[in-house]
């Protein structure tokens, strides 16, 4: 599924393990570890404000080539963003995820226009995008992350979008132990959205796997569901297939609609698209 309408954000080429990204009016190159047919276009041709290069030790820095500002702006339908590029190659907005923001506000403002409370729970919530499309469209949303800085960049997404504050409430918790507590107090969502990382490190050392720990997460997690919409499941793992994430959700929620799927960005001037994550995606109907 491609990400729909974006005028700010575009894939200029592709291939050869890298992405050449235009964000507004600045251009940056980055690692793509999906990218490995034939790029697109002649990289050196472009004159990018900066690119992210690896290090033997898997980490990596960014390359500055032209003067730049440390974060700014982009666009998409009535939402607004900030883009900044941070460490592991990350620029704090993963535009492929327009796909689910249209889904799952679809869903929200249909929901609300009936009357019904959307009451969302939104796990390893990142910067914020979605609460903050949710959020405008009427949800009351739980924006949970354990990263502090991740949490205030989410709290100004929602402010730039002129989100009603009665609307959002943000977490910096662990996940898995925040979901266990909110059972503990005996409260209640009927919305989901989780995007776990790959791997991971907790405060107190404990390790998560996404292979591993995937599954029991969502189990436990159905448990806060009352009379539930959607539950949205994000991958970004390498080699999770949509048709397992469809599975998690099948295996552990009640009757309804499940959709596996890759989510995609479009490379301009070609037929190319570029694959970013999968999401399976649980409906009441």
């Amino acid at each position: 599924m491609l990400a729909p309408d974006w005028k700010d954000y575009r894939i200029l080429g592709s291939g050869d393990g890298l992405k050449l990204e235009l964000w507004n009016d600045i251009m940056l190159l980055r690692p793509d570890p999906q990218a490995i047919w034939k790029a697109t276009v002649d990289y050196k041709k472009f004159d990018c404000h900066a690119r992210y290069e690896r290090d033997r030790s898997g980490g990596g820095r960014w390359i500055v080539n032209k003067p730049m500002p440390d974060e700014w702006k982009v666009s998409w339908r009535d939402m607004t963003f900030i883009v900044k590029p941070m460490g592991f190659k990350h620029t704090g907005l993963f535009p492929e995820q327009a796909v689910n923001w249209d889904r799952l506000g679809a869903i929200t403002e249909r929901e609300t226009a009936r009357d019904k409370q959307v009451k969302v729970l939104n796990l390893f919530a990142y910067t914020g995008a979605s609460t903050a499309v949710l959020a405008k469209r009427g949800a009351n949303v739980t924006h949970v992350d354990a990263a502090k800085g991740m949490v205030e960049r989410a709290i100004q997404n929602a402010g730039l979008n002129s989100v009603p504050q009665g609307n959002t409430r943000f977490i910096i918790d662990d996940c898995k132990k925040f979901v266990m507590r909110e059972i503990k107090r005996g409260k209640t969502y009927n919305a989901v959205i989780m995007d776990p990382p790959s791997y991971g490190r907790g405060a107190g050392g404990e390790v998560w796997k996404m292979e591993d720990d995937i599954y029991d997460l969502v189990s436990l997690t159905a448990k806060l569901l009352k009379d539930p919409i959607f539950f949205l499941i994000n991958s970004y793992t390498t080699g999770l297939q949509p048709q397992t994430i469809s599975n998690i959700l099948t295996l552990n929620l009640p009757c309804g609609k499940v959709d596996g799927y890759e989510v995609c960005l479009s490379t301009e001037k070609t037929n190319v698209a570029l694959p970013c994550g999968c999401s399976g995606l649980w409906t009441v109907r």
